[in-house]
């Protein structure tokens, strides 16, 4: 059984690009899990809330509910769910996995190939991550599902499955004259720049090109919260600052909310700026709530 085929090919809602990533946020869940305790099993009315966060934090804008892939895991071959009158799944409805007993597991098999080859995890872990999420946010999943923030060894994506482009940094960076396209930022260590980043606006996980018109240059903290929803960018290619973001400080006041309404910094002349399609992806998928009024100052 190759489990990273099986891994990669969990079924999902991909219609139009819309985010889907309930599956594989609980599949990494349950890896944590495992590694914890390889012997026990999830019951739904103890981890509905951890899953619950999960998916408000690292999900798409819309709320849905963890019995969806709870239940819906299970047709993939590496999940499965009793209940108290035993094997098989009672559903997707809540009130039933949580007064049936539900309680989920990998499947024997996976357990077992997990068991004999102590690295599969990890490789298992940091494809489900390639696959679905940006590397900005790798780390602190990780850390939140109870796995190493830093898998050791880069995993091979599946045959047939596209590989991304190394020249994708160095192109968006050099069209944004290495600064970042929210705060100007531009700090270097001798000619090397240091803390600039190229960000995806259309994930690379949800087909988002290798192309200058789906990048930015941004900063580690504006990378940050560009990928986790809280800055998007608005028609005329200004600075959009999610209403859900709140900061009583000085600096992040400066550093976020006064940003709002903001025109982008670059890219120089004659580079192509950030595709229409890739904004409303990113609007739509990954924005959280309203924006706020444009700042004042």
């Amino acid at each position: 059984m190759d489990w990273l085929e099986r891994v990669a090919g969990l079924r999902q809602w991909t219609r139009g690009g819309t985010r889907a990533p309930h599956k594989p946020l609980l599949l990494l869940y349950a890896l944590g899990r495992f590694r914890e305790d390889s012997a026990g099993e999830l019951r739904y009315s103890a981890v509905e809330e951890d899953l619950g966060r999960l998916l408000a934090e690292y999900g798409p804008p819309n709320a849905t509910t963890p019995a969806y892939p709870f239940h819906h895991l299970t047709g993939d071959g590496v999940w499965e769910v009793r209940t108290d009158r035993g094997p098989g799944s009672p559903g997707t409805g809540v009130r039933e996995l949580r007064a049936s007993g539900a309680a989920g597991r990998l499947v024997p098999e996976l357990r077992a190939a997990l068991r004999r080859d102590p690295q599969l995890l990890g490789r298992m872990a940091q494809l489900l991550l390639d696959l679905h999420f940006p590397p900005s946010l790798h780390g602190e999943l990780c850390a939140a599902v109870g796995l190493e923030p830093g898998p050791v060894e880069a995993v091979r994506l599946p045959a047939g499955r596209r590989q991304r482009d190394r020249r994708m940094r160095e192109l968006v960076l050099t069209a944004y004259e290495y600064r970042c396209a929210f705060c100007g930022y531009d700090g270097r260590i001798g000619a090397v720049p240091v803390g600039l980043e190229a960000a995806h606006v259309r994930w690379w996980a949800y087909d988002g090109p290798d192309e200058v018109d789906n990048g930015l240059c941004l900063c580690s903290l504006h990378h940050k919260l560009f990928d986790k929803g809280v800055l998007g960018i608005g028609d005329g290619h200004r600075v959009l600052v999610s209403r859900h973001f709140t900061g009583g400080s000085r600096p992040a006041r400066d550093h976020v909310t006064a940003l709002a309404g903001r025109p982008l910094l670059g890219p120089r002349p004659g580079a192509r700026p950030v595709a229409a399609a890739h904004r409303a992806w990113h609007l739509r998928q990954v924005f959280h709530g309203a924006p706020r009024a444009a700042s004042a100052s």
